[in-house]
């Protein structure tokens, strides 16, 4: 009698071990973060060591975290314990993090964040992901995931990118549904790619890249009429400026090479260009550190995870290297 309760005792017991060990394993990942959307700090994506977690800068980018590319290696004094994200951005109280979990096929998620970074709503998606962006208003959200590809420096690729309400929950699922017209007439093709979104401070207009026919446009797009028109050639990863007047963007300046782009910023109201002081090719959507700098990753030199540069936004200066090991840059105001 006394061996069959210890046996139900210790099978109760593993029942109970097994039961939480399920429990923990079904919580969602990341569901909180040991910080918050803070103002006046520099959050990205921390990739040393394999980590992949938000992280963040705890002083305006500045002289804290800035050096030049010949000085010695800064001290870095983030803070790290955030949600783990393959694309990340945040505005105001909201955060976008992009999640790729492992499987057969492999799951992708777009997380939507509230300013202490806990999970508010998650989205299935198909694909990689690989563009994210929050407007400065933290209401309007949009992600790009590859389809098919996983590069833009080939033709062999497609995308799918959406936009995501967060005030009233309704979802684009995919932009390529929105009436386009290019060179002042209606236009229709089976090719069309959106990607790269950056919306204006009226959580209306946005901006995006539409590729077709082997070429790339910058659009504006209007949300309310559902409606978006061509404005210019050879433009792909539009940012736009705290102030709205500027876009920052990679131009295609070579062809047929394993570093064909180059940093521009093209000012709205004249629709004239110049590049910047990065002259190495960026893959990237960079971000406005302010009205003045632009930050954005590089891949580390012999085969070191990604750092984060920033450039001048105006053509003058040189770029500096802000935060090593690092990706995903999002200044909170």
């Amino acid at each position: 009698m006394v061996a069959v309760v210890a046996g139900a005792a210790v099978l109760a017991t593993v029942a109970v071990v097994y039961t939480l060990g399920a429990a923990r394993r079904a919580e969602p990942a990341d569901a909180t973060s040991a910080f918050g959307l803070d103002h006046g700090r520099l959050y990205f994506r921390s990739t040393g060591a394999g980590s992949g977690r938000v992280a963040r800068l705890p002083a305006r980018p500045g002289a804290a975290t800035r050096m030049s590319a010949r000085a010695a290696e800064p001290a870095d004094r983030r803070t790290t314990g955030g949600p783990a994200c393959e694309r990340f951005h945040a505005a105001a109280g909201t955060g976008l993090c992009l999640q790729r979990r492992p499987g057969i096929p492999p799951r992708s998620y777009a997380v939507v964040l509230d300013r202490r970074l806990r999970e508010k709503r998650r989205i299935a998606l198909t694909g990689i992901p690989n563009r994210a962006r929050v407007s400065a208003s933290g209401r309007m959200l949009s992600w790009t995931m590859f389809a098919t590809g996983d590069s833009y420096a080939t033709t062999a690729f497609s995308t799918r990118t959406s936009v995501l309400d967060t005030r009233t929950g309704y979802l684009i699922k995919n932009v390529e549904d929105i009436p386009l017209t290019l060179d002042g007439r209606r236009y229709h093709s089976p090719d069309v790619n959106y990607w790269g979104v950056t919306f204006a401070r009226d959580d209306n207009r946005f901006y995006a890249t539409v590729s077709t026919k082997g070429k790339t446009y910058l659009i504006e797009g209007d949300l309310r009429k559902w409606a978006a028109r061509t404005l210019r050639e050879n433009v792909e990863c539009p940012s736009l400026s705290p102030d709205n007047t500027r876009l920052a963007f990679k131009k295609r300046v070579r062809e047929g090479a394993d570093d064909p782009w180059r940093l521009y910023v093209l000012d709205l109201r004249t629709l004239r260009e110049h590049p910047l002081g990065e002259t190495r090719s960026v893959d990237d959507q960079a971000a406005w550190l302010d009205d003045h700098t632009l930050a954005y990753a590089l891949p580390g030199r012999d085969g070191r995870p990604s750092d984060i540069w920033s450039v001048p936004a105006d053509g003058r200066g040189s770029p500096s290297l802000r935060v090593r090991d690092a990706s995903s840059p999002a200044f909170v105001r």
